[in-house]
């Protein structure tokens, strides 16, 4: 049966060594980093990835436009197979007409199952390239969230490594003394005398 003690490193007691006193301080010194600088950590991550994320979407919302373009190019023999539940769409020819009342046409990415003559949402940046939607606000929440988690995680996996380092240092530094102890002591009991 072990008996464990409580606070025996933070008590006086012959028993204790320096090496107790500096690892009681540094389990304690983790404890507060853990608690407290890796949700910070991840908080100031999230911020940043918060304030950039707002910052693109806002760029690519001024560049990009939609419009609701006919489908006129056609279908292809062979739709690309879908991967983890998603459809995959496909390029093809869509012509709309412009608040001038031009009519333009252009190659765009449209979903799966969208024959000729389908009325599709299609988005253009101002240089008239095809382009994917700019992010709405659940993408940039999930953006954040994603980096803050991802900036808490690293941080914890930061501390717990620098833990190890200098845990193993304290193992070194602790069996090194007590060698010394030893060497000391070792004479005196065993009644050997050392030349």
């Amino acid at each position: 049966m072990r008996t464990r003690v409580r606070g025996w490193r933070w008590r006086e007691n012959p028993l204790r060594r320096r090496s107790d006193v500096v690892e009681a301080w540094a389990a304690l010194f983790v404890a507060v980093l853990l608690l407290v600088g890796a949700p910070l950590a991840g908080t100031v991550a999230a911020r940043w990835a918060h304030s950039e994320a707002e910052a693109t979407a806002t760029a690519q919302r001024a560049d990009r436009h939609s419009v609701r373009a006919e489908v006129v190019g056609a279908e292809p023999d062979r739709v690309p197979a879908a991967q983890s539940g998603r459809t995959h769409g496909y390029r093809t020819t869509v012509r709309w007409t412009e608040p001038s009342q031009e009519t333009r046409t252009a190659t765009a990415r449209v979903p799966a199952g969208t024959r000729h003559g389908d009325s599709v949402e299609v988005w253009f940046d101002s240089r008239g390239r095809n382009v994917a939607p700019p992010p709405d606000a659940l993408s940039v929440w999930q953006y954040t969230v994603t980096m803050g988690v991802c900036g808490t995680g690293g941080a914890v996996a930061l501390i717990l490594l620098g833990r190890s380092v200098a845990g193993h240092v304290a193992t070194r530094h602790r069996l090194a003394e007590w060698e010394e102890e030893w060497t000391r002591t070792e004479p005196v009991w065993t009644r050997r005398r050392w030349a």
